[in-house]
């Protein structure tokens, strides 16, 4: 609000009779009566001489009950005492000094208490005070909204210290400004340690890259999808933290910083941990009832054999029939042994390296060409005209596929059949389609199809270990496979394998052969 100053400007005289004295007085008895403060005016005696509407409504007085009357019978005597307004005054008088922005709190009788700011402002001429203005602005309404103001801040504050999560608030360029009570407790670093350092520099070093580029593109994209990325803390440990980063907007809307929101992995991959342990255990002893089945035949079959050996009467037809038959059940407990092998140890087949994944896939159909067409199953070959590089092991990958062309083959192998592989890319990811037109899975073992051991092929047929090796190649690969299938309509496996920017020396060339196998469609 603009205050009057202190020394009334000087006026030409007028005579009584001037007719422009009534206007005047209107002018100021309007202006006086609308402006939204209260206003009182003392004379030097601490009389109140003048009081607008303002003071009138909201003390609830009559003029007569004001004007003419000392200061203290204005208002209630506590309020004159507490704030010492007489004293004030008069030091007002003596000093022709203005005061300014002292705090009232005043009820009227009947009436809720209000608030103001009130200011004492001098009036007179040629240096000499002749009234003070009681300048009283009702701020009732701002004093209760900063209260609820500083309450909303401060339990939004208690909010944020209080939260498990880490809770961070930085700039645009990612230097931070705040560090909550959670982050203090995962890093051990303080508040005051942090403040104003790039949030990246407090990531694990082979991580800080990937976090600046991420704070970098916040402000442009809004709200980052979760990623996780480690903070190192005070101990120099390594903590994986999933992050969700936001852009922080103005009230214009303009972006002025970023929050990022982190939740502490630690004890959920202890938990992991855990679990797959028990998966392990849990996957241990299916291994060691599918061992002891799948073992015990051969085991019989040898035994059973031997004991006839043993007889000295056999004929020496029948003994070459005991040593092949000794022979098989041998190789079979061989191969068992073999593919439990590769299902456990299938991380020490090799280094990943970057390989085109169509013509890995030919070379593994190479071998079983001959099977398949003897079976009376046709091959359909569907492939992009561009390499298809992921990052891979070649006997593990080549493996996978001869796994599951062979079950399909399998499924088909009575009235043969349509085998459709598809190679193509989608989202980033090379995808691997193996179709059969073959007899389908019944929707109740379709949950246990990668359990090994498990197989509903007739007894003396497989292992059911293929797709349990095959799951945990493809595991091995950062990868994901599904099986959808109905009972009577065939199965379909589809691999989905990342691609990488990787290239061997040469590797932009794209094989076209077939390797011989004619009945591949391109």
């Amino acid at each position: 609000m603009t205050l009057l100053t202190t020394q009334a400007p000087r006026t030409p005289a007028r005579a009584p009779d001037d007719p422009r004295l009534d206007g005047y007085e209107r002018l100021y008895n309007m202006l006086l009566a609308n402006i939204p403060c209260s206003v009182l005016l003392v004379d030097d005696h601490l009389r109140v001489v003048a009081a607008n509407h303002n003071f009138l409504v909201k003390a609830r007085v009559s003029e007569a009950n004001v004007i003419g009357r000392f200061l203290q019978d204005a208002f209630p005597p506590g309020i004159c005492e507490h704030l010492h307004l007489q004293e004030r005054i008069a030091a007002v008088f003596q000093s022709g000094a203005t005061v300014k922005g002292e705090q009232m709190v005043y009820r009227a009788p009947g009436l809720p208490t209000r608030t103001y700011y009130y200011s004492l402002i001098p009036f007179g001429q040629d240096g000499t005070v002749g009234h003070v203005m009681l300048l009283m602005e009702d701020v009732t309404e701002q004093v209760r909204l900063g209260r609820e103001a500083r309450q909303a801040e401060r339990h939004l504050a208690s909010v944020v210290e209080s939260a498990t999560d880490i809770i961070v608030s930085t700039d645009i360029a990612g230097r931070v400004l705040t560090w909550n009570t959670a982050a203090e407790g995962v890093t051990g670093y303080s508040e005051s340690e942090v403040r104003d350092r790039y949030l990246y520099e407090l990531a694990a070093e082979p991580q800080r890259a990937v976090l600046a580029a991420i704070l970098d593109q916040a402000p442009r994209e809004g709200r980052r999808e979760p990623v996780e990325i480690e903070l190192a803390n005070r101990g120099g440990d390594a903590v994986p933290i999933a992050w969700v980063i936001s852009s922080m907007r103005g009230t214009d809307g303009r972006v002025v910083g970023l929050v990022a929101v982190g939740r502490d992995l630690t004890e959920r991959r202890k938990l992991e941990a855990r679990l797959l342990q028990s998966e392990k255990l849990a996957a241990l002893g299916v291994m060691a009832g599918g061992i002891a089945h799948e073992v015990r035949n051969p085991l019989a079959v040898i035994s059973s054999s031997a004991q006839l050996l043993a007889e000295k009467t056999l004929t020496a037809d029948i003994q070459r029939e005991c040593a092949k038959c000794i022979c098989r059940a041998t190789q079979k407990a061989s191969s068992i042994v073999e593919g439990l092998l590769c299902f456990a140890r299938s991380s020490d087949q090799g280094v990943m390296e970057p390989l085109d994944l169509g013509p890995l896939v030919d070379e593994a159909l190479a071998p079983v060409a001959n099977q398949l067409a003897s079976s009376q199953i046709q091959v359909v070959r569907q492939a992009p005209d561009h390499p298809a590089w992921v990052s891979g092991n070649a006997a593990l990958l080549q493996q996978l596929v001869t796994n599951l062309v062979l079950n399909a083959a399998n499924a088909m192998s009575e009235h043969g059949g349509v085998l459709r592989i598809a190679l193509t890319e989608v989202q980033n990811q090379a995808v691997l389609e193996i179709a059969d037109t073959g007899a389908g899975i019944r929707s109740a073992d379709l949950p246990r199809v990668f359990d090994p051991f498990f197989t509903t092929m007739p007894i003396g047929k497989g292992t059911g270990l293929g797709l349990s090796i095959s799951y945990a190649i493809v595991q091995e690969h950062k990868g994901r496979i599904d099986i959808a299938s109905r009972e009577g309509d065939g199965t379909t496996v589809t691999v989905a394998l990342p691609l990488t920017a990787l290239r061997p020396p040469g590797g932009d060339k794209h094989p076209s052969a077939q390797y011989g196998i004619d009945s591949i469609v391109a």
